[in-house]
């Protein structure tokens, strides 16, 4: 088969990445510090974060599906993997055949696990204010998980990347828990929940965004690297006279006799239309920026500041998570996942 380099890159920051777990392992004071890989690792590839996060010294990781799970087989030794979504019925094949817990997340869930056989080790999901996945709080403490096998419980924060009083609440909600459900371990912080303090951390934390260079909390912003770097390759170097439209929709006039490069890259990219107007690359060090509308493929910046810039060489997306959401409106999680498949990494 023929190797063909794609025109688009994302340079990712291995030792960031470490870091950043190391700092959310720090915060996590003693409660063990796992990792969420889902979405293929936030896009990064899940199997290689996998290995770095390993070899770092993580333990525990989750994905979302079964199907995710099984595309990190086989998992390094000592590594536990939990599977957030827990059974469906198709799932209970791999549930049983793969090395991986559900996290149980209804009382139907927890049902069919029982069915399927005593003895096995499963992750129970309890709501306590999110209304997404898990048990109702009535549900798990009326008796739904007695006998249960269970390694550890977990909730979700739903506004921890807030100072709302709903984080007060579901810890108060999540102490109840402990204290009435026998479990190995419970965990309550995602990446923001972390942020909050040692009361929010129990034995377990699952930091998601944060691994990869997002901000959960202001104050996390110095310790925070980044983590993905989009780059992309130049079509094309043209002239454009003032006075003359770039793009779709004639929406960037040149206001003198300008350079415009035509990247490669658009919204199918998942560099989204929102950027216009806003966004910008490097060269160099040099600052280039976004004219005209994002198409699907193509994206045009004004580089007649810049000496030098040609057909074939490659240009830095700006792509700050923090600065690039409060820019676009779009989340940092967004921004991450949305990264296609046609970039190489």
């Amino acid at each position: 088969m023929i190797a063909i380099p794609p025109p688009l890159r994302l340079r990712l920051d291995s030792a960031a990445l470490v870091a950043n777990w190391r700092w959310l392992a720090a915060l996590s004071g003693p409660a063990a510090c796992g990792a969420a890989i889902k979405a293929d690792g936030y896009g990064l590839g899940a199997c290689e974060v996998l290995a770095l996060l390993a070899a770092a010294g993580c333990r525990d990781f989750f994905v979302a599906h079964w199907s995710e799970a099984a595309a990190l087989m086989p998992l390094p030794t000592g590594v536990a993997l939990s599977v957030l979504h827990g059974v469906g019925e198709s799932d209970m094949v791999a549930a049983r055949m793969l090395p991986a817990r559900p996290v149980l997340n209804s009382v139907e869930q927890v049902r069919r696990w029982r069915e399927a056989g005593e003895g096995q080790l499963c992750d129970v999901m309890v709501d306590t204010g999110m209304n997404r996945l898990g048990l109702r709080v009535e549900e798990a403490l009326g008796g739904a998980l007695d006998g249960l096998m269970i390694e550890t419980l977990h909730s979700h924060l739903a506004s921890a990347d807030e100072d709302s009083d709903q984080n007060a609440r579901q810890l108060a909600a999540f102490r109840t828990l402990r204290e009435r459900i026998p479990a190995r371990r419970y965990s309550l912080a995602n990446s923001a929940g972390i942020c909050l303090g040692a009361d929010y951390v129990f034995d377990l934390t699952r930091p998601g965004i944060a691994l990869y260079g997002g901000i959960p909390r202001v104050e996390a912003a110095e310790q925070i690297r980044q983590v993905v770097f989009p780059e992309a390759r130049i079509l094309q170097v043209r002239s454009v006279a003032a006075g003359e439209s770039v793009g779709y929709g004639a929406t960037w006039t040149a206001p003198r006799d300008s350079r415009i490069a035509v990247a490669n890259l658009g919204y199918a990219d998942g560099y989204l239309r929102c950027h216009a107007g806003r966004g910008g690359a490097t060269w160099q060090g040099r600052r280039l920026p976004l004219v005209g509308r994002v198409s699907m493929d193509l994206t045009a910046f004004d580089v007649s500041a810049v000496d030098g810039l040609d057909e074939g060489d490659w240009v830095a997306i700006d792509y700050d998570l923090a600065e690039t959401a409060a820019r676009t409106g779009l989340s940092q999680y967004e921004l991450l996942t949305g990264l296609g498949r046609r970039f190489g990494r």
